[in-house]
């Protein structure tokens, strides 16, 4: 018997109406969908004052990893610029460094960021640790070339989407833990974080189309972790299952309502509070999976996109403490 689920925003089921959606995810549907998953990077730079540069670095096993530099140009660009690093999503096996890349591109315009964004590895061709490693490797590249790049390093933010979200809390579990690059905040939109998809939204959102079902989600960690046991997955590959949430930089989480991915959002926050951490949480009323990636134009995605901006505003320049005002007739007789 199927479970009921919270309604979709009118508005953006109307959208999706027209979107082709599918129950599920498998090897031979994969390199299909992967086509539409990959868009051109030019359309959204048309217009804005950036200098684009691409980067291979390489790693000490002979792979590249490929990352992408944007600049703001403008005069009153700021010297250092704070910078955000960003994981695009697609489930861990499709996507690349360009997805997603208009919600980044928007504090580049705003407070004239440095985005850098990783083009990861993705399963089932690469597997284990390996796309996880793939975005540490990225962000100690980053901190290495703080100067070259004009990035100040104490506001070095790590963002990502979806997949891209799992993976920007496993490498900030994974800089705690390796005494890495110090992060300023990390950002986590509607993420991918718990391999054992088994929570009432995971399974609210099983057994039809949607735009990424408990059965998608299924394909894609299976599509990384193999046989592997849950004992046997790293907490930094699934961040869920990390045994401490301590010392983990300021955090943002969102989801929808309406997704698979809702409950292990509120789960992450949750244990992130548990452990003397601050995060801040958002739970969009009737949003389904990534709704404001893909309909960025819909009111309630323009509402989410304006909470984390002022989220980051206020990381990326904190408030200083008012002066705390003089009683009257202090200071008297001194």
């Amino acid at each position: 018997m199927s479970l009921a689920r919270p309604p979709v925003d009118p508005e953006l089921r109307a959208l999706l109406a027209d979107m082709p959606l599918v129950p599920e995810l498998n090897r031979e549907v994969l390199p299909q969908i992967r086509r539409f998953s990959s868009v051109p990077v030019e359309p959204l730079l048309a217009g804005r004052p950036v200098d684009r540069r691409d980067i291979d670095v390489a790693g000490p096993d002979g792979t590249v990893l490929p990352l992408s530099v944007f600049r703001p140009t403008g005069p009153n660009r700021p010297d250092p610029a704070p910078c955000v690093y960003w994981m695009h999503g697609g489930g861990m096996v499709m996507g690349d460094r360009f997805s997603q890349l208009d919600i980044p591109l928007e504090w580049l315009d705003r407070f004239g960021a440095v985005v850098v964004s990783v083009d990861y590895r993705l399963a089932p061709e690469a597997t284990g640790t390996s796309l996880v490693d793939d975005c540490y490797r990225g962000l100690l590249w980053v901190a290495g070339h703080a100067d070259e790049l004009g990035v100040d390093p104490d506001r070095l933010v790590v963002a990502g989407v979806s997949a891209g979200g799992g993976l920007t809390a496993g490498i900030a579990l994974l800089a705690r833990d390796l005494g890495g690059p110090p992060i300023a905040a990390q950002m986590l939109i509607c993420p991918m974080l718990d391999h054992r998809n088994d929570t009432t939204s995971s399974r609210q959102y099983a057994g039809g189309p949607g735009v990424w079902t408990r059965e998608m989600n299924e394909f894609g960690w299976r599509s990384v972790l193999g046989d592997l046991a849950d004992d046997e997955v790293p907490g930094h590959v699934s961040p869920a299952t990390a045994a401490d949430l301590s010392g983990l930089p300021d955090t943002y989480v969102d989801a929808g309502t309406a997704e698979v991915f809702r409950d292990e959002a509120v789960g992450y926050a949750t244990r992130i509070w548990a452990a003397g951490g601050q995060a801040e949480l958002h739970v969009w009323p009737g949003g389904f999976h990534g709704f404001d990636a893909l309909y960025p134009q819909a009111r309630l995605s323009a509402q989410a996109r304006r909470a984390r901006t002022d989220w980051l505003a206020r990381v990326l320049a904190p408030a200083t403490a008012p002066a705390r005002p003089q009683l009257s007739g202090q200071g008297a007789g001194r």
